[in-house]
């Protein structure tokens, strides 16, 4: 995430053709956001969509100004961030973003820990730390809780509550 007023939806993964077009994964590959926005950032540049085609987990990007392929190549790697006043999420979604600092607690109400950070991956996964051992011993330690319904019961992002049900026998690590 670039700051509170944008949210990280993609990152430039090559230049595509000679126009200046730009292949962009997406942080969530059923996204269709980059068809409804008018315009993006790359980095600190703002950027209006012309065309954007999708492409199986991914869009390719036409871009006002950007037309030369080799300029198109020195953008790999940069954050494509989008306005967040432009999501509309669904009543029953939440952005990876308002995860972060909520508190975890098991459905009997048990605390769990605070999302520190969303890993983004082939496995998106919360990155939660807590002061205590799932055995009841105090000690910091770091869960990884993969991004699956089946684990997360539900999701307060007013109250900053998130009520998951993790596997039996979830590894943790010391932090």
């Amino acid at each position: 995430m670039t700051d509170d007023a944008r949210v990280e939806i993609a990152r430039v993964s090559k230049a595509h053709g000679v126009r200046g077009e730009v292949l962009v994964v997406l942080t969530d590959p059923d996204s269709t956001v980059l068809g409804d926005v008018e315009g993006v950032w790359l980095g600190q540049e703002r950027y209006t969509i012309v065309q954007a085609r999708p492409i199986g987990g991914a869009y390719l990007l036409a871009l006002e100004g950007l037309t030369d392929r080799d300029v198109a190549a020195t953008l790999r790697g940069r954050a494509v961030t989008v306005a967040r006043s432009e999501l509309d999420p669904d009543s029953d979604e939440a952005l990876y973003a308002d995860l972060v600092g909520c508190s975890c607690e098991l459905p009997d109400g048990t605390p769990w820990g605070v999302i520190v950070a969303v890993e983004l991956g082939p496995q998106d996964r919360l990155v939660i730390h807590h002061d205590q051992h799932l055995d009841g011993t105090p000690g910091e330690v770091e869960r990884l809780l993969p991004v699956v319904d089946a684990f997360i019961a539900s999701v307060d992002v007013a109250a900053k509550k998130v009520v998951i049900t993790p596997p039996d026998g979830m590894p943790e690590e010391s932090r």
